[in-house]
């Protein structure tokens, strides 16, 4: 059987102790080598393929002719006609009785690799980090960067200036007229009347009970103050902080060479000329004229109304007001139940509740029931083999 530690029989978790974790060896892959020659793309397809000149497949269908037929259809197929049932009997099975039974008894036996297998002792590795003193440099630090090593500077040339095309106004005047203002003809109407029928409150001389149910029937209950948990006071570490880093300590500097600019030489061209700023849209497309465009008005088809507006809508010409009945108010009494039989306070919790029996963990033991003790690792850690019961053969 296999050994188990003390921390693993705790039920309780009193007895853990954290195992020492350690890192496992990765496995590093091996540097991918292309295959030399050129790959051949040719296939089988292409190399015994042979083209055919294809020719358009002529129709062997009969013309179809519709013979007409005057007499009664007869719609009862020949399978139905033809078809007899037969009594189908049901074969015997050949498959053999089952004459082997599993045992119902737990196998209890133990394995070779649990009786041969021993833990071994973990050893630990021997550390290749680098050392941690500081190497300060000798040379004083050179802030030379490419950039500043081989920029080179030009001189600009002077911007011409253009001026600006002076802003010509219309001569013709400006038309605020609108389709709203030209068609719009305000008429006169008298003011609408209210059809809302007159307000008449539901009044009840009976003073308002301002008690509630819960008002009524709650009975305050003592709080106790709660519990003010003491926190514990602050005591800074004694000592400096360490400030620094792993990559302030393991940083190794290193005398790196300039990197040659690989930027080709600039042909510049130096012109003394004025730029020209006409292009070819601008000569070819002058500006037109633009005039603008007059108002569209259609002619109107709905003739203008010549009498007086009538304000009178469908609603108010057929509203027939109707006397208002106050609602009956079906609201019970207010008055607080009282009875005199004792309050029953037995709840199904209390009636169902059955108090489980506590276990008590095992490794409370000094040594655990149904384990034999082993050994000691250098841990501290105690190993305990479990007691199999003897199994009577079949």
């Amino acid at each position: 059987m296999r050994s188990r530690c003390l921390c693993q029989i705790c039920t309780c978790g009193s007895d853990y102790r954290p195992y020492e974790i350690i890192q496992q060896a990765r496995h590093a892959p091996e540097d991918y080598k292309p295959n030399q020659g050129e790959i051949d793309l040719g296939t089988t397809y292409k190399r015994d393929f042979n083209s055919y000149k294809i020719q358009p497949v002529a129709i062997v269908r009969p013309l179809e002719r519709q013979q007409v037929k005057k007499g009664k259809l007869d719609t009862v197929p020949t399978y139905k006609d033809d078809y007899r049932a037969w009594d189908i009997q049901k074969s015997e099975l050949y498959k053999p009785e089952q004459s082997y039974y599993p045992p119902t008894v737990k196998f209890g036996n133990s394995t070779t690799f649990q009786d041969n297998y021993v833990p071994w002792e973990t050893q630990p590795r021997q550390s290749f980090k680098p050392s941690s003193v500081v190497q300060r440099p000798t040379v004083p630090f050179n802030g030379d960067t490419s950039h500043r090593l081989d920029y080179v500077p030009y001189q600009l040339e002077p911007k011409l200036a253009q001026p600006k095309e002076v802003y010509r106004p219309t001569n013709q005047p400006f038309e605020d007229l609108t389709t709203h203002r030209c068609d719009f003809q305000g008429l006169l109407g008298a003011t609408a009347k209210i059809c809302r029928p007159a307000y008449t409150r539901v009044t009840q001389n009976a003073q308002f009970e301002g008690s509630t149910e819960f008002r009524d029937s709650f009975q305050p209950w003592e709080i106790p103050p709660p519990k003010v948990k003491k926190v514990q006071a602050y005591i800074p570490p004694t000592g400096s902080m360490q400030l620094h880093s792993t990559s302030h300590l393991d940083y190794v500097p290193y005398q790196a060479e300039r990197v040659i600019p690989i930027r080709p030489i600039s042909h510049r061209r130096n012109h003394h000329f004025p730029f020209q700023g006409k292009s070819t849209t601008k000569e070819d497309f002058p500006a037109w004229e633009s005039c603008r465009q007059g108002l569209i008005k259609k002619q109107q088809q709905i003739p203008n109304p010549s009498g007086k507006f009538d304000g009178l809508s469908t609603f108010r010409s057929h509203y027939v007001p109707h006397e208002l009945i106050p609602t009956e108010s079906c609201k019970p009494v207010n008055v607080p139940l009282q009875s005199s039989c004792p309050f029953d306070d037995v709840t199904m919790y209390s009636m169902e509740y059955a108090p489980k029996k506590q276990e008590i963990c095992p490794a409370s033991y000094p040594s655990p029931p149904g384990y034999i003790f082993e050994n000691t690792n250098s841990q501290g850690h105690k190993f305990f083999r479990k007691i199999t019961p003897a199994v009577k053969a079949f």
